[in-house]
């Protein structure tokens, strides 16, 4: 299984998220939102039109980290890609 992490380098959740992924043998890509700007507009564009992030447009969170599976699709739950 392959999982594409969007977050930061930044983000305390995300860096667990990616630790706990390795941990797990999860063969992780990560996107890191603060540093390529290429990333970053991905992950507007998926924040601005997925249903996922619903309740979180208009706030002040982020929605990271975002787990992108190998089919394409996403999720804000860790323990989902961990099952």
């Amino acid at each position: 299984m392959k999982i594409t992490v969007i977050g930061s380098h930044l983000c305390p959740d995300t860096l667990y998220s990616l630790n706990q992924l390795t941990a797990a043998g999860v063969e992780v890509s990560f996107q890191d939102n603060l540093s390529c700007h290429e990333a970053l507009l991905n992950y507007l564009h998926i924040r601005e039109t997925s249903d996922l992030y619903a309740d979180i447009r208009g706030t002040d969170r982020l929605g990271v980290p975002c787990f992108k599976r190998e089919d394409g699709s996403l999720t804000l739950d860790l323990s989902d890609i961990l099952k």
